[in-house]
């Protein structure tokens, strides 16, 4: 029987996004074809469709693009502050005009759902260039000395999973502080940073300052070794994070790295349910669950396990898997072939090793690259799906019986990056936040970001912030 409640398709219009047949990489203000004559296609992953054609850096472009980034330096690091913070306003206006165009692509290129790419992504980009904007002539107060003086060519390095909010993080405090960039996207969503570079002329920030090389790992790794570049910024897998700081140790460059992460959300007896089991939707299906900071591990105290699963999997059963541009869209599509088959091959693994799954009943397109949302019971801290990052809309469900268990449970991993407590009790919410050994704490909610907050990790999540004040350290040389 149909519910009187369905949603009627709700599509967002294609037509507001121009994607051009080709690009070539950004350098020194101007389009330009790879030294080498290489190209690599660009996929959406709804629909497998290729989207365009796009240079794929090498070596030999990524020399260019530090020594434009090199000149450019002089001049954009003598400008007073006040003459930098104009062009990030008008970069960050420049993208509130053009969201609803940067959102439709976003979805296309990378398969989050357009609602998750407009009220999300496009308002925390902009958000963030206002923020750095209000700091570049305020770095005398921001607590490292007076005077503060920028580092020089920062090379950074972005994932796939929020192409536009990652550039926003990296290139608006590396600019107000008077830094040069260059910037790889990751191969499977370029997109929005060649945009980017567009808004970049739009608004007319000088040639040099900000460079957008496509490519592969090979251009990833050559940027991060570049003898002339002075700053290094990473987020992604902590496997890669491993190779940076292996390449970089003995050397005097500045590293920030942002990584894996199996954050662990913690419902106590006392939480509101209804409000828990939204927030726990939020933590891991956002994105499908491609977050690095996903509450991938549910927490749940012993005695209220069987009342907030039936309550969980009853929502579950509601969310709309399908089209990421209509606006009714909960879950969208995997960004990759190569990362379904990551996610399917940790889920095969973790009923293999006895755990329990249950998966949301929907039907998956036949085109594109789709998992249906998924929990797994009966898990032990020893299962790989309790210890892994499987990075998709997979959710490992473990019990405990006191704040001290909870704790210990939360702490056993390798990753720090983030934890979320359910409790109504302030003082306990105090407590365990205290105790947790995570970068963010969230209470009564998940997910949650604005830029006047830094976020980072320990242990294998990585070591620096990014956001707010302590964003700007790691751009200046503070020594």
């Amino acid at each position: 029987m149909t519910s009187p409640f369905e949603y009627a398709p709700a599509p967002e219009s294609r037509g507001v996004v121009d994607i051009a047949p080709n690009y070539g990489l950004f350098i020194d203000g101007e389009f330009t074809d790879a030294a080498d004559g290489k190209v690599f296609k660009t996929v959406s992953p709804s629909t497998e469709e290729v989207l365009s054609e796009i240079a794929q850096a090498g070596e030999a472009d990524v020399d260019r693009a530090v020594k434009a980034a090199r000149k450019a330096f002089e001049k954009w690091s003598a400008l007073p502050g006040s003459e930098r913070a104009k062009y990030l306003f008008r970069i960050a206006r420049i993208i509130q005009e053009r969201s609803r165009e940067l959102a439709v692509l976003e979805t296309l290129d990378n398969g989050k759902p357009i609602k998750e790419t407009r009220d999300a992504d496009l308002p925390l980009v902009a958000a963030h260039f206002f923020y750095y904007a209000g700091w570049a002539d305020k770095l005398d107060h921001a607590g490292y000395g007076a005077n503060p003086r920028p580092l020089g060519v920062a090379g950074q390095v972005i994932p796939w999973n929020f192409p536009l909010l990652m550039l926003a993080w990296k290139i608006a405090p590396a600019l107000a502080t008077g830094n040069t960039v260059v910037l790889k996207p990751a191969e499977t969503t370029p997109l929005s940073a060649l945009f980017f570079a567009d808004v970049c002329r739009q608004a007319g920030l000088p040639k040099g300052v900000v460079n957008i090389l496509p490519g592969y790992g090979d251009a990833g790794a050559a940027l991060v070794a570049h003898p002339d570049v002075n700053k290094v910024a990473f987020t992604g897998s902590t496997a890669v994070g491993k190779q940076i700081a292996r390449t970089v140790a003995g050397t005097d460059k500045k590293v920030t790295l942002e990584l894996g992460g199996k954050g662990a959300n913690i419902v106590f007896d006392d939480a509101p349910l209804d409000q828990a089991v939204e927030g726990i939707v939020n933590g891991i299906f956002f994105n499908q669950g491609q977050v690095c900071c996903a509450g991938s591990r549910l927490l749940v105290q012993e005695s209220i396990q069987d009342e907030l699963l039936d309550s969980l999997k009853r929502r579950l059963s509601t969310l709309r898997l399908g089209d990421p541009l209509d606006k009714n869209t909960d879950i969208g599509a995997i960004n990759s072939e190569e990362q379904l088959a990551r996610i399917t091959s940790l889920v095969a693994q973790g009923e293999a090793e006895g755990a329990e799954r249950w998966t949301a009943a929907c039907d998956l397109p036949e085109a594109g690259y789709w998992f249906a949302p998924t929990l797994f019971t009966n898990v032990t801290q020893a299962h790989t799906i309790a210890r892994d990052e499987v990075f998709g809309p997979v959710l490992s469900v473990l019990t405990f019986r006191t704040p001290d268990e909870a704790v210990a449970k939360a702490n056993n991993s390798q990753y720090g990056l983030s934890a979320g407590i359910w409790t109504e009790k302030g003082s306990r919410i105090l407590a365990v936040a205290n105790k947790l050994r995570a970068g963010v704490v969230w209470a009564n909610t998940f997910n949650k970001f604005d830029p006047t907050s830094p976020f980072g990790g320990y242990k294998e999540s990585g070591f620096g912030r990014e956001g707010g004040r302590h964003g700007l350290e790691a751009y200046l040389d503070v020594r």
